[in-house]
């Protein structure tokens, strides 16, 4: 589903008016996707690169209008700070998270306690969670803009070809690359697009299924958004985002690696470096409410616990 993996409120502030700001810059990453079938075609078969993305772009906006498949996966943040690994539910009413371990640490049962404390509030407060859905949807219109852009956006350019493997599009399958460069026609239609005009980099694209597996960008200037007044990123900033295939013509995020720097409201450095997994996507029920995802994470919370504590004995006795 296409924005929900960042759209999760954590005890990290992953909505907060400062991260969406901060990330004005990073908008481009959020190609989460659910299943969508597209009509094979050869790799040899594409001679434009422009139509070979146009068509890819397609076919990620369809399969982000597309919330038939929702799913349970992992995920993990790490910053210089420390990592945070998260249980993630896709809802029909929103994308409920809950914190499972600290820099590899399973919760203290205080910190248990928080954070269910934390998600149940949604459940308690009907305002609260109806917010949180208005979120996600605002999260994901933003990313469409951009995923929209992308054709017009860049001039593209045949760079060879890679396969696919572990974590980026179908392990062991051909992904065309292509180099991409700002287009000096394209004018972008709002401050939420601005930011392509100072980009470059390279794409890889999966040209039998017409998915993007991969987009790797970096500033190759300061770019400001919000017309200058909100901010601006440095020049070097660098993303790179990678999609895999999890089954059944169905492609998720697997990665997401940011590195910015730059400024905001003029004047508060605004320093930016993570890298987050994504892993173990198991399908739910499309019709799971928020109160029962909420109640499955609790069981995969006390069962993802029971694991690591067993993995850290067995450690210890070998040791």
């Amino acid at each position: 589903m296409l924005g929900s993996v960042t759209a999760v409120d954590t005890s990290s502030s992953r909505n907060s008016l400062a991260r969406s700001i901060a990330h004005a810059g990073a908008w481009i990453l959020l190609l989460t996707a659910t299943s969508f079938t597209g009509q094979p075609a050869k790799v040899s078969s594409y001679r434009d690169p422009a139509e070979l993305v146009r068509k890819a772009v397609q076919n990620e906006i369809k399969a982000a209008n597309d919330d038939s498949a929702r799913f349970l996966f992992r995920g993990t943040k790490t910053t210089p700070q420390g990592s945070t690994t998260f249980l993630y539910v896709e809802t029909k009413e929103a994308t409920a998270g809950l914190v499972i371990a600290y820099n590899g640490n399973p919760l203290t049962p205080e910190q248990r306690h928080a954070e269910e404390a934390r998600v149940e509030r949604f459940i308690n407060h009907p305002e609260e969670l109806k917010k949180k859905r208005e979120q996600e949807r605002a999260s994901a219109e933003r990313t469409l803009r951009i995923v929209r852009a992308l054709p017009d956006a860049f001039l593209f350019e045949y760079d060879g070809e890679e396969q696919g493997s572990e974590g980026i599009g179908r392990a062991g399958e051909t992904l065309v690359k292509l180099k991409f460069r700002p287009n000096p026609h394209y004018q972008p239609p709002s401050h939420v697009e601005e930011v392509l005009t100072g980009m470059q980099g390279y794409v890889l694209v999966d040209a039998a299924h017409y998915r993007l597996a991969s987009i790797d960008g970096t500033l190759f200037k300061e770019v400001g958004f919000g017309w200058g007044i909100l901010g601006h990123l440095d020049r070097g900033g660098r993303f790179t985002v990678q999609q895999q295939e999890v089954g059944d013509d169905v492609w998720e995020i697997s990665s997401v690696r940011l590195r910015f720097t730059g400024k905001v409201l003029l004047f508060k450095t605004l320093h930016i470096v993570s890298t987050e997994t994504f892993s173990g996507f198991k399908r739910v029920p499309p019709d799971l409410t928020f109160a029962q995802a909420v109640e499955l994470l609790k069981k995969e919370e006390v069962m993802a616990t029971a694991d690591k504590l067993c993995c850290l004995q067995t450690r210890s006795v070998s040791e």
